[in-house]
């Protein structure tokens, strides 16, 4: 082995390694985000937090009582069509 394939063993591991820490931290921002949602905390407000879209984070964290009132007038949108 040469001190090249050597090099290209250690970015291998170095990127191995930042990737996993790269998933760790996403994970734990995407829980924080939805508890921020969870606790009334609005896309815009942790937009200006994180630096991310508010798309990106109504992606993520969607609003909790929205997606069941949504479901809801599903429900009787259905009925109402019967």
């Amino acid at each position: 082995m040469d001190a090249l394939d050597t090099e290209i063993q250690t970015a291998a591991r170095e990127r191995s390694t930042a990737e996993a820490a790269f998933l760790q931290a996403d994970a734990r921002l995407r829980e924080l985000l939805v508890q921020g949602r969870a606790a009334n905390k609005g896309p815009s407000h942790m937009a200006k937090l994180t630096g991310f879209t508010r798309e990106w984070i109504s992606k993520i964290a969607p609003d909790p009582g929205k997606s069941r009132q949504d479901a809801i007038q599903r429900r009787l949108d259905k009925l109402n069509s019967d």
